[in-house]
């Protein structure tokens, strides 16, 4: 959406890092220790050769449902704090030229008030701080509905405390 509809950027590259090296690896490796399920033995073992680890089914509940959820709050919480600072949806369209701009001091929002380039950056470091806020919240809420495939997680329980901070 950033370069494509021209708007202020929603993610900053080190919010990015610390998703990727921080937020998505330690609950990896915590589900490494999570035990098994109970009823794992009573399922029938799969099929090497058809039944593969990685599958169409896989990848589009990974990127196309639970990435495009992660997007889609990040994104709500990026316009809600820019509106409530006075920059609308429809007004950031086409804006991320002059935002970017460090010699502009006197960008006007919805509301008519002028923004410094200092303002400005403070406004989308703090809409960096609410995406990558949004994004762990829907991680550990991803984290308990992915332990079990099967099994409530009342009958599994919350017995792993690897990697808990």
């Amino acid at each position: 959406f950033f370069i494509v509809i021209n708007i202020p950027q929603a993610l900053g590259t080190i919010t990015i890092l610390c998703i990727d090296l921080g937020t998505d690896m330690v609950p990896a490796i915590s589900l490494a220790y999570e035990q098994a399920e109970s009823d794992l033995m009573k399922r029938k073992p799969r099929n090497p050769f058809t039944d593969k680890l990685v599958n169409e089914r896989l990848i589009s509940f990974a990127y196309g449902q639970i990435g495009m959820i992660q997007a889609a709050s990040g994104f709500f919480v990026f316009i809600v704090i820019m509106a409530e600072n006075g920059f609308w949806p429809n007004y950031l369209v086409g804006i991320r030229e002059r935002w970017e701009a460090r010699a502009l001091n006197d960008l006007e929002d919805s509301y008519g008030q002028e923004w410094t380039y200092v303002q400005r950056r403070r406004l989308e470091y703090t809409c960096h701080t609410a995406y990558f806020v949004s994004i762990v919240i829907v991680q550990w809420a991803d984290l308990l509905i992915c332990k079990t495939r099967k099994l409530s997680i009342y009958h599994q329980g919350m017995r792993n405390h690897q990697m808990t901070f």
